[in-house]
């Protein structure tokens, strides 16, 4: 078994590289190799009978669809894990909170002119869910971990929202608990290359006009809070697949 484990930023990836609490772990990476493709730097390694492949995209959803698809066909991932950061744009979501993704959609994708909901495009679909297997299993981590783990609608989109007008319209269009850069690109390849697939964000600010002060505030700490989530999901993947 092959796991892939993908962030958008060097920040939201960093954790999993500075994990001096997980002592197995700490192992793990202390014995990975690099392979630079694509303008990229792949990390891989071993962990407790798992192929560990990771990464980060870079912003956005053309990077983050590359660097998706490279983890699948070219090093041969079977399950994708991704770990960030998002916007709130429910107003039930506070900083810190995590947020699974239930489904997920793009809010900049539009060809409503041609009588289309926005979101979708002919052949497709608006909403892509993940693995309801992997969504389990982050429910049982939560429930062990005491966490208030979220479930909701992702909305994605190759645009930074800090105008609460943009928000609101997101919100009210799909129905959408949170916003970033990244999820529903990555949920589009995997969906297509039938690979179970989980997102995870914790909320790094509220997506209105002072989400950059938030953004550059909270953002290491999220990003700490989502990984140490995703790590713990692997240990239990891992020891559910030694069986």
């Amino acid at each position: 078994m092959k796991i892939a484990i993908m962030g958008a930023m060097l920040e939201e990836v960093e954790p999993f590289l500075e994990v001096a609490e997980h002592e197995p772990l700490l192992e793990y990476f202390k014995k990975h190799t690099d392979t630079v493709y694509g303008g990229n730097i792949y990390h891989e390694a071993k962990y407790k009978g798992l192929d560990i492949v990771l990464a980060y995209s870079k912003i956005g959803k053309v990077n983050a669809g590359l660097t998706a698809s490279m983890m699948i066909e070219k090093f041969g991932a079977e399950m994708l894990l991704f770990s960030g950061v998002a916007g709130a744009v429910n107003p039930q979501l506070k900083i810190g909170d995590l947020i699974a993704a239930t489904h997920l959609c793009q809010h900049d994708l539009d060809i409503t002119a041609f009588g289309h909901p926005h979101g979708f495009v002919p052949e497709g679909k608006v909403y892509v869910e993940p693995s309801q297997h992997l969504l389990h299993i982050a429910k049982e981590v939560a429930d062990e971990k005491g966490i208030n783990l979220k479930g909701g609608i992702i909305a994605t989109g190759d645009q930074f929202i800090a105008d609460p007008e943009r928000k609101e319209w997101i919100q009210k269009t799909f129905e959408a608990d949170a916003i970033e850069m990244e999820g529903a690109a990555v949920a589009v390849i995997c969906d297509a290359l039938n690979v179970p697939f989980f997102v995870l964000r914790a909320i790094s600010d509220t997506a209105d006009t002072d989400a950059t002060f938030d953004f550059d505030e909270f953002l290491k700490h999220s990003s700490k809070v989502s990984s140490s989530f995703i790590l713990a999901m692997i240990d239990k993947i891992s020891d559910d697949y030694a069986k």
